[in-house]
């Protein structure tokens, strides 16, 4: 159910990497830490909103782009976005281990996108690598004004 977009416009890609060129390395927590074992702890991931504008165009709805970088052996824990947020993702450096809702666990190499459907469940999101970081950008079409992004499951 989930298409591979092979190429970003041009366009989207430049300004993509400019924004990305001037965030700072430092930034918030994106998931909650969750552990690979009952002893082991896993890396968190962090989140950096990098750029937020409305929708001149549909009413009540912004885009947000958000940078998640995953550490080496990072991940954040199993999570929803609002019903009412679309999700698309870009790996930008590194390469991400993803599975949404049903889907079986996939490696999306730099380069490669793929998408989450409002209200869908993010199993598994974590860095391909032990040893090399990940980056990862979240472009969010959702409602307008603060509402939580990130909906971590209830243990």
């Amino acid at each position: 159910m989930k298409t591979k977009i092979a190429r970003l416009p041009a366009a989207l890609f430049v300004a993509t990497a400019a924004m990305l060129a001037a965030v700072p390395t430092t930034s918030s927590a994106h998931g909650a830490e969750h552990a690979a074992s009952r002893t082991e702890v896993t890396p968190r991931s962090t989140a950096t909103p990098i750029f937020e504008r409305e929708l001149p165009n549909v009413p009540g709805k912004s885009l947000l782009a958000v940078e998640v970088v995953y550490p080496p052996g990072g991940g954040s824990a199993s999570h929803r976005h609002p019903a009412s947020s679309f999700i698309y993702a870009y790996v930008v450096s590194g390469a991400i281990v993803s599975a949404v809702d049903e889907e079986r666990p996939r490696v999306f190499r730099a380069g490669e996108s793929f998408y989450e459907a409002p209200g869908a469940h993010h199993r598994i999101s974590r860095n391909a690598s032990r040893t090399r970081r990940a980056k990862l950008l979240a472009v969010f079409i959702k409602d307008s004004g603060r509402t939580p992004l990130v909906l971590p499951d209830s243990r």
